[in-house]
């Protein structure tokens, strides 16, 4: 009998989430460990026609929102999408 591809994929999901949780609360002490998190701001450019060129140049660019603060994290050890708790919960314990 076939295996039920939706029971295989909450097998993987669950053992994902296993690895995951494990490396938030094992980091390898041997490891360099930074917390990084990457968010978008978004700029408006204004661009002039130079005819003698027949192209748009650049001549003006404006940031039109702050940066916010990420939401996911990710550790330079390679332990990638902590949410901000469990990044502290990861070197947190690097101190135990």
């Amino acid at each position: 009998m076939p295996e039920d591809p939706e029971r295989t994929l909450e097998a993987w999901q669950d053992s994902m989430q296993a690895e995951h949780a494990a490396a938030i609360a094992n980091p390898d002490p041997e490891e360099t460990h930074r917390i990084e998190g990457i968010t978008q701001v978004s700029y408006r450019y204004s661009f002039a026609y130079d005819a003698d060129d027949d192209c748009l140049r650049r001549v003006d660019r404006t940031q039109v929102d702050d940066p916010q603060e990420p939401e996911l994290f990710s550790c330079a050890c390679g332990v990638r999408g902590m949410t901000r708790t469990e990044a502290r919960e990861h070197l947190a314990a690097l101190t135990d």
